[in-house]
């Protein structure tokens, strides 16, 4: 059995020593966080086949892994939250006992690490020495897992001088599941084939994070959604911050004055692209912040100041081209990690949607040969002489549609870098946020976007955010509205219900209310009957954010409606409003209209959510049990309040 290595921290020594015992690996190494120590285990996985080396002169510091078709995205089945009662988990997570579930997962864990290296990962979510930031230490034999989260968060001394001091983590244990027998050759992608072999399990009373069998993204890098919201959120509910999956960017208007603004949108509605933008509008500058997570705590003025607890993007690569997100492009350039992406005869890589054509031949996500088609440079095929029609109709596609880039945030051309590392006029406090943002792909009926009547009706809308269901998801229900509140669905680290709660409290417990952030609901996705989109996006969106910014200043006044304040359309700037894509004045028009018949059925599907919730929670799957609802009433009066001024 591998030695442990020493530790100040007591806890440290016996957290790691008990794993040890347990997974009974080879040797056990402590990340340093150096780049030589990166650049070794990259090359390691080189020689061991585990990674591929892209062309230096193309790509510095690049390389690219193929995962198992098992294990290519998150497993949300078989992701649980294990509180001690099943109902504070709540009704939008899996739930098991967490006594029953550390006796399964020991079972998994035992001689795990056979014939492998454990690694002992240090790690800081946010700027080392930053009031916000939390501390944590992953161990795994994974050193997939190692060179990634040495990109997505600060690792290495510097976070053990931290924890050296007796500073708090947060302990997370991960494996592959993969033992080796002695002599027994490793694969490219070593983890649990069967899904019911892979666990990404949080305890969020113990503040653990336990996960086996996945190598793959979240499901192993477990700072990211693992710490930073199921576990920060709980984090989070008791000590009075708030840990959500949002966007934070710099605006930055003609007059030199800056604001601060998040956003939560779920999937496939513009994230990235927003916090990466290049505004279309003269004058205005655009700065990354971050473009997935924020940590939000509470100034002495009322203020919400926010951090980026995550230190890289893990963007998805699919879709990320020069027209939707030049700045995401110019960030994997150098010292990236690319995952299930196609490999060109250069050395380069390329996937769909990129925006440049395909190479005539190359490597697909799998490690088969692909060929470009026929009748269309921008696509790719498994065999040579396919048509673009031929390809679509056998489902095929080059890169996996959840193919990743893991990149450093410094190499982002318009990082705002005081706010990346957590400084606002020189201090530590994070970024004194403005505004929050709630979107959707919504293709009817929201208008482009709508400013909450008061934090209230704000946290309403965030309960309401959802995208409209398409036949790529689930072709039963198309046109159907998926509910994700704050988008957060899948990353709750309690019940749904009591953290609408949390977030009227941090009105009532503000010390200065009126200092908290406007909240607005944006929608860029809506479509006219003929089936095109009514609003270009991207750099226009610039324009919703400068009415959003004349609003926080009373500048301008709005059109206040039943479902809340609207932009007046002379009050949306169109200047510079030419190119390919550009703004349609008639379909401005139509998008900051209240479409009333559609608001009554939108509203009655909310309440519908809120039933649901409550269902759930009290068991009881036809009715609702008044006693036991648990969604708070403030927001049930805000949806009564709103169906009432609608029927007028």
């Amino acid at each position: 059995m591998a030695k442990t290595p020493k530790f100040k921290n007591a806890k440290v020594q016996a957290w790691v020593d008990q794993w040890v015992k347990v997974c009974d690996p080879d040797k056990v190494v402590v990340i340093k966080g150096t780049k030589q120590e990166h650049t070794d285990i990259c090359e390691m996985m080189v020689k061991k086949g585990q990674f591929v080396k892209l062309n230096q002169k193309l790509r510095p510091g690049c390389y690219l892994a193929r995962s198992h078709e098992s294990d290519v995205a998150r497993v949300e089945g078989r992701t649980f939250i294990c509180s001690k009662k099943e109902i504070d988990a709540g009704p939008t997570n899996h739930w098991k006992d967490p006594d029953v579930m550390k006796k399964e997962m020991l079972k998994k864990y035992k001689g795990c690490m056979k014939g492998r290296t454990m690694y002992v990962i240090p790690f800081a979510m946010g700027p080392i020495g930053n009031p916000i930031t939390q501390y944590g230490i992953e161990v795994t034999d994974s050193p997939y897992v190692v060179v990634n989260m040495n990109i997505m968060t600060r690792t290495g001394d510097a976070v053990m001088k931290i924890l050296d001091k007796g500073g708090a983590f947060v302990p997370c244990i991960h494996s592959v599941g993969a033992p080796l027998k002695k002599g027994q050759k490793d694969v490219a992608w070593p983890c649990a084939k069967k899904i019911d072999d892979k666990y990404i399990t949080q305890f969020p009373e113990d503040g653990e994070i336990w996960s086996f069998g996945s190598g793959y993204g979240g499901n192993a890098l477990l700072g990211k959604k693992c710490f930073a919201l199921r576990i920060a959120s709980k984090l989070a509910k008791d000590q009075g911050w708030m840990a959500e999956h949002m966007l934070i960017l710099t605006l930055t208007s003609p007059e030199k004055k800056k604001y601060h603004v998040t956003a939560a949108f779920p999937s496939a509605c513009g994230k990235t692209n927003l916090a990466m933008m290049l505004p279309k509008l003269p004058g205005w500058k655009l700065e990354t912040i971050g473009d997935d997570i924020a940590w939000l705590k509470p100034g002495e003025d009322g203020r919400l100041y926010a951090i980026n607890p995550e230190n890289g993007f893990f963007g998805v690569a699919p879709g990320t081209s020069n027209d939707s997100n030049p700045n995401a492009l110019l960030s994997c350039k150098k010292n990236t990690i690319f995952t299930n992406v196609v490999l060109t005869p250069n050395g380069d890589i390329w996937w769909e949607d990129m925006g440049i054509d395909a190479p005539e031949e190359g490597i697909d996500w799998k490690g088969n040969p692909c060929y470009r088609c026929v009748d269309d440079t921008k696509r790719m095929g498994p065999k040579p002489g396919m048509t673009k029609a031929e390809v679509k109709a056998a489902g095929y596609v080059a890169a996996h549609k959840n193919s990743r880039f893991t990149a450093p945030a410094v190499n982002c051309p318009v990082l705002d870098k005081d706010g990346f590392n957590g400084k606002f006029n020189k201090k530590p406090t994070g970024v004194p946020i403005d505004a929050i943002l709630f979107g959707g792909r919504r293709p009817s009926t929201i208008p482009l976007v709508n400013e909450a009547k008061s934090w209230t009706h704000g946290v309403f809308m965030g309960s309401a955010a959802g995208s409209e269901v398409t036949a790529a998801v689930i072709a039963d229900n198309i046109g159907q509205v998926r509910r994700d509140p704050m988008a957060m669905l899948p990353f709750f680290g309690y019940n749904v219900a009591d953290y609408f709660q949390h977030w009227l409290e941090m009105e009532r417990t503000s010390a200065n209310p009126a200092n908290l952030p406007k909240i607005y609901f944006v929608n860029w996705f809506r479509k006219g009957e003929d089936g095109r989109f009514m609003w270009p996006g991207f750099g226009d969106n610039s324009r919703v954010l400068k009415w959003i910014c004349q609003r926080i200043d009373g500048k301008v006044a709005a059109n206040e409606t039943a479902i809340g304040n609207l932009p007046k359309f002379e009050d949306i700037d169109l200047a510079n409003n030419e190119g390919k894509f550009k703004v349609v004045e008639d379909d401005l028009k139509e998008i900051l209209k209240v479409d009333v018949e559609g608001w009554k059925k939108e509203i009655a599907t909310v309440g519908a959510s809120y039933d649901e919730y409550d269902a759930k929670a009290s068991k009881d799957s036809t009715a609702v049990n008044k006693a036991a609802r648990r969604v708070p009433a403030a927001l049930r009066g805000i949806l009564a309040q709103v169906t009432e001024a609608l029927s007028k």
